[in-house]
């Protein structure tokens, strides 16, 4: 067929057999003055498949965007089960090492053999956010101190200001061992390597060591201005957030001071891990251990009496200032009554007049103080 200029059009054959139909003849051999007429039949749909001619370098880049950009587990696993070949380059080393932290948001009830042997082969990988949440998992969850604070340090030898972070409450603490193992000043040196990361938590934690004289010489100016740091820093993502114009239950006013309204920080998967874990038990941690009472750590104590309770009406506990400056703002302060009350109801105990509670106390910007369990 022939354009009005005379050009052929191109023959578009690929896929295609084409099939000739002869002219009839007549009862006399003589050919009859219909036209030869060619039909085209597209081949079955399994003879040619196009996505085997892909290469594997080109289907390995995207599989890495997948999983490095996946908003949930199912997002990569539906790519698992889709055939042999995407399931073989899936789990190649490059794909895993670049795994979200969603994609690998796995949910307690979901918890089985398959699903730490695959963390396990991420982690394996070099991806430090599986090494991070195996780490928490093991650590808190199966009770396996010494894996769980290894693969943790592995993440953190990477520079993961989370795991830095979770190191510090741990030698803050002495989690997993004994009040003697509290090491304060290899807690200030992981808490501020996780603020010259721009960890929020830790930029406040530091600058409460920092005035308080915990772990390091005291310093007030320069821990109020890490506190302010972590405030502004705060600042940047309400400042989006009120862009959105979303105003909802979920805000905490950690910038009340400066009338500002934030929305509550999304936990990481690995602190929600903990919160269902622990949710989904009847006995919780175990018989005399307790939950931060802040409802986004999902740490529990490894010990009796670990995490420092509130001075005021000693009713919650936190594993760290931070944990507890989140939850002074979001629910606390509305919730706090003075020690007189509760200890009065009880009959048991009287305070000074001065209401005053002998220990370590440790304050949070004059809101709401702490004192060792």
């Amino acid at each position: 067929m022939r354009t009005r200029r005379g050009i052929c059009y191109p023959k578009v054959e690929m896929g295609c057999e084409r099939l000739t139909v002869k002219r009839r003849r007549d009862f006399d051999g003589e050919p009859t003055n219909r036209r030869k007429i060619s039909k085209t039949a597209p081949e079955t749909a399994g003879d040619l498949d196009l996505f085997d001619e892909l290469p594997d370098d080109l289907v390995l880049c995207v599989l890495c965007k997948l999983s490095s950009t996946a908003s949930c587990p199912a997002d990569f696993i539906h790519v698992l089960i889709t055939c042999k070949r995407l399931k073989a380059l899936a789990l190649q080393s490059i794909v895993l090492s670049k795994a979200s932290k969603k994609m690998l948001a796995v949910k307690a009830k979901n918890w089985c053999e398959s699903a730490e042997r695959f963390l396990k082969l991420c982690s394996d990988c070099g991806n430090i956010e599986a090494l991070y949440t195996l780490g928490m998992i093991r650590f808190y969850c199966l009770r396996n101190r010494g894996t769980g604070a290894s693969l943790m340090a592995k993440a953190a030898i990477k520079s993961h200001a989370s795991a830095l972070y979770s190191l510090a409450v741990i030698q803050f603490n002495g989690s997993g061992g004994s009040k003697t193992d509290k090491n304060l000043q290899a807690g200030v040196a992981l808490c501020a390597r996780a603020a010259f990361l721009g960890h929020v938590d830790a930029l406040r934690e530091l600058g409460h060591c920092l005035q308080d004289g915990y772990g390091v010489r005291r310093n007030i100016s320069e821990g109020r201005r890490f506190l302010v740091q972590a405030n502004a820093r705060e600042l940047g993502p309400w400042l989006v957030w009120s862009a959105r114009a979303h105003h909802g239950p979920g805000a905490c006013p950690l910038l009340s001071d400066f009338g500002c309204d934030v929305p509550a920080p999304e936990a990481h998967p690995a602190n929600q891990f903990l919160s269902e874990w622990f949710a989904g038990r009847t006995c919780g941690p175990g018989p005399g251990f307790r939950m931060c009472s802040h409802a986004g750590c999902g740490r529990p104590e490894t010990r009796r009496h670990e995490f420092r309770r509130c001075s005021v009406c000693g009713s919650v506990i936190y594993c760290s200032r931070a944990c507890q400056a989140l939850d002074w703002k979001m629910r606390h302060k509305a919730q706090c009554a003075p020690l007189e009350r509760w200890i009065d109801e009880d009959g048991e105990h009287e305070l000074n007049g001065n209401g005053d509670i002998h220990g370590d106390v440790e304050v949070d910007d004059g809101d709401d103080p702490m004192i060792e369990s």
